[in-house]
């Protein structure tokens, strides 16, 4: 068993503290967060320990492990403070504000020899993991191109007044929808290291932008297109997709479905048209909520930090690879 506590109680806090309440080798010591009417609801309905102040949490708790689910302007301090107890850091996405926060966490953790993992759950959904397998294999022969998609409901009238629209705090749609899909690129093709150009557009916020679009190059010469949109209307909830072209076939994946078409026959897979679905990709985890790669990211970090997997998925250097494309967008916008 380890000890787990949890910074920031809300939508994915509350998601984490769901999962983690009903993994068999966590045992939940403290749930810290500013908001009274949280913490007197959790303490009140599920006997938890809940605290205002992080440091006294750690100080009477004493977690192996934490879970940080606030604002990234939050971030740095919080997970500074946890890596300096010698304590294991899951945090939500984006990572830090800037690269120069993040590349000192990404020191630190090192130096401690502590796990660490940043939640772009993306990289734990079966369709998305096959096109991985795919690209790694070869099986698309040379990949030259790559178009990344992304598009939800989440900002749709304006004079909004949450985190989101507060670029100090990670607000906007290149951080919070955008960051998803470039650390998916960077993950299943190469790392992006050159955006020529990019468009940050407000639809219907004043402070932040609510849609993106740049052309981008990555380490092995994949030119690409990056096309993310949190004010459509004509989505349900957010969607994502690639499609990828390489001299021997072509992908196009979301998180549901996997068409392959393929000039050639291989061992896995017939010459022309390929489907596969999520139900056919899709491991088996501890608990299900909201979907299956929100409890296989966190059976993987309770895994590392039990040592029964390497610390090597969505690490604080990965995040910050993510962090630096969003840098360079926003530099060339």
């Amino acid at each position: 068993m380890i000890k787990v506590a949890l910074v920031g109680a809300g939508k994915m806090g509350v998601s984490h503290l769901s999962i983690l309440g009903a993994h068999p080798d966590v045992e939940m010591v403290g749930v810290c967060d500013t908001s009274k009417i949280v913490t007197n609801f959790l303490e009140r309905y599920s006997k938890m320990d809940c605290y205002a102040d992080f440091t006294k949490m750690l100080d009477k708790a004493k977690p192996d492990a934490v879970f940080v689910a606030v604002p990234t302007k939050f971030h740095h301090q919080i997970i500074k403070i946890a890596l300096e107890r010698n304590i294991h850091v899951f945090a939500e996405k984006p990572f830090c504000l800037n690269t120069a926060e993040g590349k000192e966490l990404v020191d630190l953790a090192a130096k401690k020899s502590l796990v660490n993992q940043v939640g772009y759950h993306n990289k734990f959904v079966g369709t998305f993991k096959e096109v991985k397998r795919i690209i790694k294999s070869g099986m698309l022969g040379d990949v030259y191109h790559f178009v990344a998609e992304s598009y939800g409901p989440v900002v749709t009238k304006p004079k909004q007044s949450s985190w989101r629209s507060k670029p100090e705090e990670g607000g906007g749609c290149l951080m919070d929808y955008a960051s998803h899909v470039i650390d998916l690129v960077n993950d299943i093709i190469s790392p992006i290291t050159q955006v020529k150009g990019a468009t940050l557009k407000s639809i219907y916020s004043n402070t932040v932008e609510d849609a993106v679009y740049s052309v981008m190059n990555t380490t092995d010469n994949v030119s690409g297109i990056l096309s993310v949109n949190w004010s459509e209307e004509t989505y349900r909830k957010m969607s994502t997709t690639v499609t990828i072209l390489g001299s021997k076939g072509k992908i196009i994946s979301d998180a549901n479905e996997m068409k392959l078409y393929l000039k050639d026959e291989t061992k896995d897979y017939t010459k022309g048209w390929n489907v596969k679905y999520i139900t056919d990709l899709t491991d088996q985890v501890n608990f299900n909520l909201r979907g299956e790669e929100y409890s296989a990211q966190i059976d993987y970090f309770v895994d590392a930090v039990l040592k029964r997997k390497p610390n090597n998925v969505n690490t604080f250097q990965q995040a910050m690879q993510t962090d630096k494309v969003i840098e360079l967008i926003k530099q060339h916008r």
